[in-house]
């Protein structure tokens, strides 16, 4: 019973720590792993009493620079992308804005043309007519 206990505790200990970890990296795995490495590697050192530097304390130290540079980046990259795909949405809806008015300005100079062609067509037939009748008093 004690044992089962003691890995209940020991199990709950390690989920406690990931979840630090991973919480402390922002949610980057990644980060968190090197995090850990570092802090391990530091424990490490004051338990033996070394000096710093040694154990691979400086190149963890390293790591966790590395990752945490690479997961700020990471974070820029989808920024902009995510601002890219609004800016490409806005365009894509000015775009289709400049259509719609285009086609609308085009269709109403369609029908002043024909509405202008109209009136021309009308006027010539009446001054038709006027001739007609002028002209054919001669015969």
């Amino acid at each position: 019973m004690a044992g089962r206990q003691v890995g209940t505790f020991a199990a709950v200990a390690g989920l406690g720590g990931i979840g630090y970890y991973l919480y402390s990296a922002g949610g980057d795995p990644k980060l968190a792993e090197k995090k850990f490495e570092h802090d391990a590697a530091t424990a490490a050192r004051k338990v033996k009493g070394d000096y710093p530097g040694q154990d691979k304390e400086a190149r963890k130290a390293g790591e966790e620079s590395y990752e945490a540079v690479r997961a700020k980046a990471q974070s820029l990259a989808n920024d902009a992308r995510a601002e890219a795909d609004k800016a490409d949405a806005k365009i894509n809806e000015l775009s289709a804005d400049a259509r719609k008015k285009f086609e609308q300005l085009r269709e109403e100079g369609a029908r002043d043309v024909n509405a202008a062609a109209n009136k021309f067509d009308k006027a010539v037939i009446e001054e038709t007519k006027k001739a007609k009748g002028w002209f054919g008093g001669f015969f």
